[in-house]
């Protein structure tokens, strides 16, 4: 079998402050939270080994993306770093032949309060929705996904994310590793982190697979709302969105590949 995995590091257990998550600028500070960003997708990675892959190639989708250790990982795993200006973005690399993707140290949409480093795609927005729904980088990318007939069978990251999410994905096992309120952050133990990672992704890929993935929407409806007024009145003139406040541009569109074009210069 082969899986797919996107890692982010705001999603988890022990990152509760902006610096920790910037290896580039502060690497001796930010070496422990990399460290365990890599340990966690090491247990996803064994769980999933454990139920029967063979092959599993993890997207390092957090900032410059050169976070985790390959070396730490098993033999069976390639890691793609860095970006290429894809459309996919966090979930490049997946395709139709991946039989299940997971989604390791994923965090909380813009504006939610469930972890003190939430955001979508940049910290420049107060809101983004998508259909109506809070919009977080799992709903973008486990949907991407789906586009690829890839179904998302596990998702570790803040409490309120899994709370978000928990419907969008019929087979979708959670793990939560921390709680956050404010500007503080509650973590589980690291080591306790990654045994419930093994244990879910084991368990998430033991399913019956043929009836994991999710059903996408017919058409895709995106509303940011901007920190900046002056940032909603420059996003506005990128095709396909109009106007609609002071802060928040819209956009309509029957194709979730629009949607994805964008992220990268309107968020």
């Amino acid at each position: 079998m082969k899986v797919f995995i996107s890692a982010d590091i705001e999603g988890t257990t022990l990152t509760s402050a902006w610096h920790q998550t910037r290896p580039v600028n502060d690497l001796k500070n930010a070496q422990v939270y990399t460290s365990q960003m890599t340990a966690e997708v090491k247990a996803a990675c064994e769980g999933a080994i454990a139920a029967g892959a063979d092959y599993i190639l993890v997207k390092d989708a957090h900032g410059p993306a050169v976070n985790l250790d390959l070396t730490q990982l098993p033999s069976c795993v390639e890691v793609i770093r860095s970006w290429n200006g894809h459309p996919y973005a966090m979930a490049y690399g997946v395709d139709g032949s991946f039989d299940a993707a997971m989604f390791v140290g994923y965090h909380s949409a813009a504006g939610r309060c469930g972890n003190p480093l939430s955001h979508t795609y940049t910290t420049k927005t107060t809101s983004v929705k998508l259909n109506g729904m809070v919009c977080s980088e799992f709903l973008l990318y486990s949907w991407t996904c789906a586009l690829e007939g890839v179904p998302t069978v596990l998702l570790t990251g803040d409490k309120m994310l899994i709370s978000d999410s928990h419907d969008l994905h019929p087979s979708l096992k959670t793990v939560a590793v921390k709680d956050g309120f404010g500007g503080m952050i509650r973590c589980i133990h690291p080591v306790l982190a990654c045994e419930k990672i093994r244990e879910a992704a084991e368990t998430a890929m033991r399913q019956d697979l043929s009836k994991a993935l999710c059903t996408l929407p017919e058409k895709y409806v995106l509303e940011i709302s901007y920190k900046e007024h002056r940032d909603a009145v420059r996003c506005s003139f990128y095709p396909g969105f109009t106007q609609v406040d002071d802060r928040t541009i819209r956009m309509e569109t029957k194709e979730l590949t629009d949607v994805l074009r964008c992220v990268s210069l309107v968020f």
